[in-house]
């Protein structure tokens, strides 16, 4: 599809991050943006699953909150257990008086993406696909303007560029934005500075404290670090990669991997998952008889990935060639996957800078 010659703002990436700075944008009234990504389709996998409540009342302030509400389970509150038994629990309940969303929304990204999205197309927008960021340069005639160049030969005129190209962020290396972690070398040997997520069913249905759906829990033992997230079957379709029809509850579990033993293999195998469940899982989901009574074993490997815990922050969010040029969330910073706080901070930044762009459009 062709792009047009010229917007007010251009916003590069259509991952939450990007699709939120284009609802502000039009929340707040204005219209004349132009939202492309380099790749075909939008995110099929679940990747970042929380969503905090001052989040979801941030979103509510541009009327986008419902939907992703109407879609996502209400987490009821966290759990820190051992392999076996309780340690300590933190409800959400005490949030009712301080907020009219007293959970933190468990969906898959994926999800997120699709219901974003959907509402910027119920407003006449559509996420432009399959174009790939390659240059910018000031405007000959115009020093407030940047034209942005694509692979396939097309140019942008541009007044406002918004970067939510994520952690290699095309749009922060053009602007020669520095992008460091000054506490990298300290992560190299951190209990957490690998890890493996998945998304997985089991032959059955494990019993134990932390499989009822709406608790996320932290399963902590001597050798590392265990996370789960039961979701049930609400996310069955969205959650389907290779057309097999999934019909059993989904389970999203992620794994501290000790750095002695080794990098986890790219796309780790159901074996893989498996034998972390064993070492490092809650007892009612290993398959191993002498520690359980009954015994469950990985069914269905619907995705799995392998991640080293980073962080970093750019050496600035805010630069001019020619047009003003804004980073938001992973091309800002990006974070350690505990807590969310990835994908909330990039819905903050998006919602503010839409607030923010539209107030100077009409000032200047």
């Amino acid at each position: 599809m062709s792009l047009p010659e010229s917007t007010t703002v251009l916003i590069v990436g259509a991952g939450p991050a990007g699709l939120t700075a284009a609802l502000s944008l039009a929340h707040h009234m204005c219209r004349d943006f132009v939202i492309v990504d380099a790749v075909v389709e939008g995110q099929k996998t679940s990747r970042a699953i929380m969503m905090h409540a001052a989040t979801v009342e941030a979103l509510a302030s541009i009327d986008v909150a419902d939907g992703l509400v109407s879609r996502a389970i209400k987490g009821k509150g966290i759990r820190v257990t051992t392999r076996s038994s309780k340690i300590i629990e933190a409800s959400f309940a005490p949030l009712k008086g301080h907020t009219v969303h007293p959970y933190a929304l468990l969906s898959p990204q994926n999800v997120t993406e699709q219901v974003l999205g959907q509402k910027l197309q119920s407003l006449g927008v559509q996420v432009q696909r399959s174009h790939k960021v390659v240059g910018m340069k000031q405007n000959e005639k115009d020093p407030r303007i940047t034209d942005v160049s694509f692979e396939d030969g097309q140019v942008i005129r541009a007044r406002y560029i918004i970067g939510a190209d994520g952690a290699r962020s095309t749009i922060r290396s053009i602007a020669g934005i520095g992008f460091s972690d000054p506490d990298g070398p300290k992560l190299a040997s951190d209990p957490i500075a690998q890890m493996v997520s998945a998304d997985l069913t089991f032959d059955r249905e494990p019993v134990g404290v932390q499989t009822i759906e709406g608790d996320f829990s932290v399963i902590v033992s001597p050798n590392g670090f265990f996370f789960l997230t039961p979701f049930g079957t609400r996310f069955n379709a969205e959650l389907t990669q290779d057309g097999k029809p999934v019909t059993k509850p989904i389970f999203r579990i992620g794994c501290a991997v000790p750095p002695r033993n080794g990098e986890p293999p790219h796309a780790p195998p159901r074996e893989y998952i498996q034998n972390l469940i064993d070492a490092y899982g809650p007892v009612c989901m290993s398959s191993d008889p002498s520690i359980n009574p009954r015994p469950v074993k990985v069914d269905q490997l619907l995705w799995s990935t392998r991640f080293r815990t980073h962080a970093g922050i750019a050496d600035r969010t805010f630069t001019r060639l020619g047009a003003a040029i804004f980073l938001v969330g992973d091309a800002a910073h990006i974070h350690s996957p505990a807590g969310g706080q990835g994908m909330n901070l990039a819905i903050r930044d998006a919602i503010f800078l839409g607030e923010a762009i539209t107030k100077h459009i009409k000032a200047s």
